[in-house]
This record gives structure tokens, C-alpha cells and sequence, in this order.
């Protein structure tokens, strides 16, 4: 998987590419781990170009959410398609994200 980020003011956008799966949930987590320590928090996960989740990637999203949510923090999802909402929707962890349609969107959200 390819992770690129970017900071929009205080505001990190990670945009991973590819499957999030159990091969890439650790990289994932890791990379958002050093965010959260570096900068305010602030992290919006840009789901444009992640075809599909499996459990593993899931796990990862929830850990990353429930750490975040330990000093009031809330991950914020962009860009997810179809099929990653549905996966989401149908495990019940929809509403433990914010949802944007996309990355400026989400930024914006932190104003």
C-alpha cells in the first residue's frame, strides 16, 4: 500500500492507495500513530483510493478511532466509496467516524 500525506494547516490529510487489509493495517496505524504524537491531532484519513476493507483494516480504523477518541479526537473518513461504506454500515462502525465527501470538506470541518 502507498500512504502520501499532507498538511493542510494544522491539519493532516493521510491518503492511502490500495486495499486495506491485514498486510497494510499496521503501516496504517503506525503512520497515524506518529501524527497524532507530532501535531494536534488533527487527522483526516482520505479513503478515495482504497477499494475495499477487510476485518483486519477494519481493526485498525477502530483502534485508530478509540486511541484518537481517549483525548477527545475524531478521525475523520473522506472520500469512501460505495463499497467501504456498506462495510462499514453493516458492522455498526459508521457512526464512530465523521464522513465527508471529500478531503477539503473534512479540513474545513476542524474550523
Amino acid at each position: 500500500m502507498k500512504i502520501s500525506q499532507q498538511r493542510q494547516g494544522a491539519v493532516s490529510v493521510i491518503r492511502p492507495s490500495g486495499p486495506l487489509t491485514a498486510a497494510e493495517a499496521p503501516q496504517l496505524r503506525e503512520l497515524v500513530d506518529r501524527e497524532l504524537a507530532g501535531h494536534l491531532g488533527r487527522v483526516v484519513l482520505d479513503m478515495s483510493e482504497i477499494p475495499y476493507v477487510d476485518s483486519a483494516g477494519l481493526e485498525a480504523l477502530l483502534d485508530i478511532t478509540e486511541r484518537m477518541s481517549q483525548s477527545a479526537q475524531v478521525l475523520r473518513l473522506c472520500g469512501a466509496n460505495k463499497t467501504v461504506r456498506e462495510v462499514l454500515s453493516l458492522t455498526d462502525l459508521a457512526p464512530m467516524f465523521d464522513h465527508f465527501e471529500d478531503a477539503t470538506t473534512a479540513v474545513r470541518s476542524f474550523l
